[in-house]
């Protein structure tokens, strides 16, 4: 079965070392998604990157810096992404948050089909 339409994309992105009362920002966001009933939220760590400060971060095989760039991407309907937004102006201290109108297609089994 298919179902297709409509839907509000989020990206939010940030340092790893990023906090929010004293657990990881990506953490945080995704707690707050589920608390919300939130469709999903999926946490991508880069590997390489920079944003406002110009400063490159990367992953270095003799390197132990941790502050390689986060991306947490939301897709959900516009009123649930509109009740989320409040949270992420108080946790995402330094960071930038893309949000974009997307078309989606969510693939599920028939009905009475066996998971």
């Amino acid at each position: 079965m298919k179902l297709a339409g409509k839907a509000r994309m989020l990206r939010i992105y940030f340092g790893e070392d990023d906090q929010w009362n004293g657990k990881p920002l990506y953490q945080a966001i995704v707690e707050k998604c589920r608390e919300l009933d939130m469709a999903g939220a999926t946490v991508l760590r880069g590997i390489a990157g920079y944003g406002a400060s110009t400063l490159i971060h990367r992953a270095h095989l003799l390197s132990f810096s941790r502050d390689l760039p986060v991306m947490v991407s939301i897709v959900d309907a516009e009123e649930k992404i509109q009740k989320l937004l409040p949270f992420l102006d108080q946790a995402v201290g330094e960071g930038l948050i893309a949000s974009s109108e997307v078309e989606v297609i969510k693939y599920m089994p028939p009905p009475g089909a066996p998971a």
